[in-house]
């Protein structure tokens, strides 16, 4: 099973910060890294896919990079309605592992 690791666990950014997320493999997931926004109450939201495919309909604030076992996620311009918790799923290998912490974002 491979297990992902994300850092940092919390983030408290001002509007118009850039936040960086970052997702370690323990072993290579060959860029099938997705990247989910998760509020309250609400279903997961993919912003990401491939490692650094963007739905249809998500800002382009909101990008992936990198290969092999290391994945950044990173939203440019943090607006207020970005609050929210954040987190990385790798589908390369079954099973589907999901980080166990996931980022949690506030905004000042």
């Amino acid at each position: 099973q491979i297990v992902m690791t994300q850092t940092p666990e919390s983030l408290a950014v001002f509007p118009g910060d850039r936040v960086t997320i970052n997702c370690k493999a323990s072993s290579s997931v060959n860029n099938y890294i997705a990247w989910y926004q998760q509020k309250s109450g609400q279903a997961p939201k993919l912003l990401i896919y491939s490692a650094s495919t963007r739905p249809s309909g998500i800002p382009d604030r909101f990008s992936g990079s990198g290969s092999g076992t290391d994945y950044t996620f990173t939203i440019s311009r943090v607006e207020a309605e970005d609050a929210g918790d954040y987190y990385c799923q790798q589908g390369w290998s079954s099973p589907l592992t999901v980080i166990q912490t996931s980022t949690k974002t506030s905004l000042l």
